[in-house]
């Protein structure tokens, strides 16, 4: 499952500009909260500029509204201006809400990017996101209308509650729902999916940032996961192919790469490569030299694809469970019937892969460098 706490945590961090103004308005007054709010926005633009080489427009959208308003407010010093004071910055939030909720243009989401380097979204997580933005939508729409009401018709210690103490409530209330809601998400997950393996989800670069169980990554091609390749060459050039047996979920039937298999949740390369080579052809204690690492993508996965080779001459013990067939193809037998649906994909790709990697003059034969 992707790492749901972390997108959430990073982009709440985005509404902290507005939310120390608030705070320090309300413990230190308007002039030290003004400044303290200005200071961070200032120190925020610097350690953006340091970390990317250039002014986030953002940071300055966030701190040109806190001044505006504390502009407003210094000018403004009569008390029912100040009483409605949280009530326009409740404005603002539930505008930028309902923005980022219902329109084509996620506001808050690019305002929060800045925390979440590294992170992309999916389909699937921006739509989790919206319907988040939504109940927010909802829940403070709510209550900025109970501060303008009790700005004007209810007692000075009520609306203090309703927009200090009651905006604080709402925030932990909404913090606390979406925290068991996840951990609620999760534990349906782990039951519905118990029986599955599961698997890291990276990025592009091979950076872990989730995990999933066999279920969802095949069948979803945003959930990048890495898998080994290990091709086994013999003495006299020949590429050892293992033919998939027919109740595969994917390429059922096909002759493939002699041994291939994901990398489990928290397992390490080399750990996946030996327990694959063990369990699809019983090989034990065998030298893999690297090759390449690729991303291959189709209509039903995408993996990070780890390939190796193997100089083995057998003899192997092919788990039945997983392989109907394995023997030795020469380069002519594989060049002839290259595009008949005889192979995967994905072994295609990677015989061309291989010509490539073998020199010009020993290509016929595959005997390595």
């Amino acid at each position: 499952m992707i790492d749901r706490k972390t997108i959430l945590r990073n982009f709440t961090i985005g509404f902290l500009p507005l939310l120390i103004f608030i705070i320090a308005d309300a413990i230190f007054g308007l002039t030290i909260g003004l400044l303290i709010a200005i200071a961070l926005g200032v120190f925020e633009a610097g350690w953006m500029y340091w970390r990317k080489r250039e002014i986030d427009k953002f940071v300055l959208f966030d701190t040109g509204l806190i001044v505006v308003l504390g502009l407003i407010s210094l000018i403004m010093q009569n008390e029912i201006f100040f009483k409605l004071k949280p009530g326009l910055i409740g404005l603002i939030l539930v505008s930028l809400l309902a923005i980022t909720a219902f329109s084509e243009n996620p506001i808050l989401l690019k305002m929060s990017g800045r925390y979440m380097q590294g992170i992309k979204l999916s389909a699937d997580q921006l739509l989790m996101m919206r319907k988040m933005m939504r109940r927010m939508f909802v829940i403070f729409s709510l209550h900025t209308v109970l501060v303008f009401y009790s700005a004007f018709y209810m007692s000075k210690e009520a609306w203090a509650f309703i927009s200090g103490g009651l905006f604080y409530m709402v925030i932990a209330g909404l913090a606390g729902f979406e925290f068991f809601r996840i951990l609620w998400q999760r534990r349906q997950m782990k039951q519905k999916f118990s029986g599955d393996e599961w698997f890291d989800i990276i990025d592009p670069s091979g950076k872990i940032i989730g995990k999933a169980p066999r279920g969802l990554v095949h069948g979803n091609p945003d959930l990048l996961h890495a898998v080994v390749h290990v091709h086994i060459i013999n003495s006299s050039g020949q590429i050892l192919l293992q033919k998939r047996t027919m109740d595969k979920d994917i390429q059922p039937g096909k002759w493939d790469t002699a041994i291939g298999g994901h990398i489990h949740s928290g397992e390490t390369i080399e750990r996946a490569l030996r327990r694959e080579a063990e369990e699809e052809l019983g090989i034990s204690f065998a030298q893999f030299h690297p090759l390449f690492r690729y991303i291959h993508r189709s209509e039903v996965e995408s993996e990070l694809v780890h390939g190796f080779l193997l100089q083995e001459e057998g003899p192997f013990y092919p788990n039945r469970d997983e392989i109907s067939e394995v023997r030795f193809w020469t380069i002519d037998e594989i060049s002839s019937n290259l595009g008949k649906q005889i192979f995967t994909p994905n072994f295609e790709k990677e015989f061309d892969l291989l010509q490539k990697i073998f020199s010009k003059e020993n290509r016929s034969s595959m005997k390595p460098l």
